[in-house]
């Protein structure tokens, strides 16, 4: 199940900006985590990187200010648990770079903000300012508004996001056990086929031969103080991958984890950018927009559209599923209902219903017009890697 005891880890001690992410279970079982991590990214900070930190832990905090002894499930109480916690896990980071001069910067984000892309290049923006001042931006998801709609699953895809936009070079996952587990228990020291491993029509999920050795080791489900667990690593260090960031799942308990990462160690697992980099528009297209609808193609539009050198027209449509307006994400499927790729669709359901499988001389009748219509534009479609 390896791919190798060895892999040459050049591009994580190049790296200049680096994304780390660590999780409510270690900041649980670790009371001086905000410190242990201040001081590692501090030092990236003088080497002249620019570190961001992606930290859970507001609503663990904040339970523990409340008296809860469970995280809670209702919405209001979670929301109260992260505005409890959040204000004392800022204090924590930012008196723990103060000792070593740094700035923290907090930054509450919800899907909703990267879901939109004027609120999405206004992060960008700020984030930018942020490292150019020589600041370490920590980023959360703003539980304390966050609804279901506007939620990330968990701050691993969160980090994945998150990549791309502040153009990260290497994305650190820091968890509870040393990196992704085989089925003996053994760590795994590089992973070049992660789709391999991946349950992608789930969206989410790491297949069956990693579930049981990653599950083994770091709990594939949420704890009582986290979400998130090794599938969804899996599935965050795919998509970072994607966006030309080589990937490390590490253990948060290994002292100077992060620097010995980016030193080239043979630590944890590590995960090589790979296949084709997305730019930061697609990988927005393909991972963080979520669909809100199906368009099923016939195989000649299967075929055109793989070359990624042709739109998505009518006459290539066999028809249409969910309802959803003009600019939407949208899959595109063949008639076996497999994944092609996902594209914004410059018609809404209704219409493209109207003129499925229809050539552009057909069009005047169900659409009012006769000209080429396009469907989904070849610059806002990703293939599926």
């Amino acid at each position: 199940m390896t791919d190798g005891k060895s892999s040459d880890r050049g591009p994580l001690a190049s790296a200049r900006r680096v994304l780390v992410k660590v999780g409510s279970r270690m900041l649980a079982e670790r009371a001086d985590m905000p410190e242990h991590l201040a001081f590692q990214l501090s030092q990236l900070v003088r080497e002249g990187k620019s570190p961001v930190l992606v930290s859970s832990g507001a609503v663990a905090l904040g339970m523990a200010r409340l008296g809860l002894s469970q995280r809670p499930t209702e919405v209001a109480w979670m929301q109260a648990a992260a505005s409890a916690g959040q204000s004392v896990l800022m204090h924590r980071y930012d008196k723990a770079f103060a000792a070593h001069g740094v700035t923290a910067a907090q930054v509450l984000l919800t899907h909703g903000d990267l879901a939109d892309r004027t609120r999405l290049n206004n992060a960008r923006g700020a984030l930018g300012a942020l490292l150019e001042a020589g600041a370490v931006p920590i980023i959360n998801e703003n539980d304390v508004v966050a609804t279901e709609e506007l939620r990330f699953s968990d701050n691993d895809q969160l980090s994945a996001m998150v990549a791309p936009l502040v153009g990260a070079d290497a994305l650190i996952l820091l968890t509870d056990v040393d990196g992704v587990l085989d089925e003996s228990g053994a760590r795994m020291p590089v992973m070049q086929n992660i789709e391999d491993f991946q349950d992608r029509g789930a969206g989410a999920g790491a297949g069956a031969g990693a579930g049981a050795g990653a599950g083994a080791g770091a709990g594939a489900g949420a704890g009582a103080v986290g979400r998130g667990g090794m599938r969804s690593k899996l599935d965050a260090a795919f998509k970072a991958c994607r966006s030309g960031a080589a990937v490390v799942i590490a253990s948060a308990r290994r002292e100077n984890v992060v620097l010995d990462v980016l030193a080239g160690a043979d630590i944890g697992t590590y995960f090589p950018a790979r296949g084709t980099i997305l730019r930061a528009r697609q990988h927005w297209i393909a991972y963080t927009l979520r669909p809100s609808g199906t368009v099923v193609l016939d195989s000649g539009a299967v075929a055109a559209v793989k070359t990624g050198q042709r739109s998505l027209l009518p006459v290539g449509i066999l028809g249409v599923r969910g309802e959803f307006h003009s600019g939407a994400s949208v899959r595109l499927v063949d008639s076996q209902n497999e994944e092609i790729g996902r594209g914004l669709t410059r018609l809404g359901s209704a219409d493209i219903a109207r003129a499925a499988g229809k050539k552009s001389d057909e069009l005047q009748e169900a659409l009012g017009r006769s000209d080429e219509t396009v469907v989904v534009h070849k610059d806002d479609l990703v293939l599926r890697d």
